[in-house]
């Protein structure tokens, strides 16, 4: 099967470790027996995300700024596991709570995707949500700025349209939202 293709991890060596980021040095042994040193892998947590749409048709988007390229951006709301989440779903009713202020009635799964394959140890798990309702404020993480945009399907297939989202994994997301909510289009 694959596992011709699997690398033998021989030895890791931890570089860096924090919070958000860790780093480590791995010497793998390939299945043909030839020695991959260095290979460097980066461990961040689980990662989820959703196209949320509120009981009124809105697709629910965040902007705030992304200091690594110096920009505010437009996003699907989302963001990391947390150690006291049962599960994916509950992650992202929790962020979705968190950053909008929204219950929804329904989640659904859409799987998972990944960054980097290459580098990136986690996966982001995607979703989508819909029903939203307002219940509260936002409750935000300390160094989070969020604004909260509730734009129509039209607008935003042309936010899509204008490349105004950038981050690679939540049009991935909404690719298949809107593919799950059979709101695409294939024939032409």
């Amino acid at each position: 099967m694959d596992d011709n293709l699997k690398w033998k991890t021989l030895s890791s060596e931890y570089l860096f470790k924090d919070t958000w980021l860790t780093a480590r040095k791995d010497r793998c042994e390939r299945a043909d027996g030839k020695i991959v040193d260095p290979y460097y892998v980066f461990e961040f947590p689980e990662w989820v995300t959703a196209l949320a749409i509120t009981e009124d048709e809105k697709i629910i988007l965040v902007k705030q700024y992304r200091h690594a390229l110096g920009e505010v951006g437009l996003e699907l709301p989302g963001g990391c596991v947390d150690a006291t989440d049962a599960n994916f779903e509950d992650a992202i009713r929790r962020e979705l709570l968190e950053e909008t202020g929204y219950a929804f009635e329904s989640v659904h799964s859409l799987g998972r995707t990944s960054a980097n394959p290459s580098t990136n140890s986690n996966l982001m798990h995607m979703f989508v949500a819909t029903g939203g309702k307002k219940i509260q404020e936002q409750d935000l993480d300390e160094n989070e700025e969020i604004e909260i945009l509730e734009v129509s399907l039209e607008e935003f297939f042309q936010l899509l349209e204008e490349k105004r989202m950038v981050q690679a994994m939540h049009i991935t997301t909404s690719f298949y939202a809107l593919r799950y909510l059979n709101k695409l289009n294939f024939s032409k």
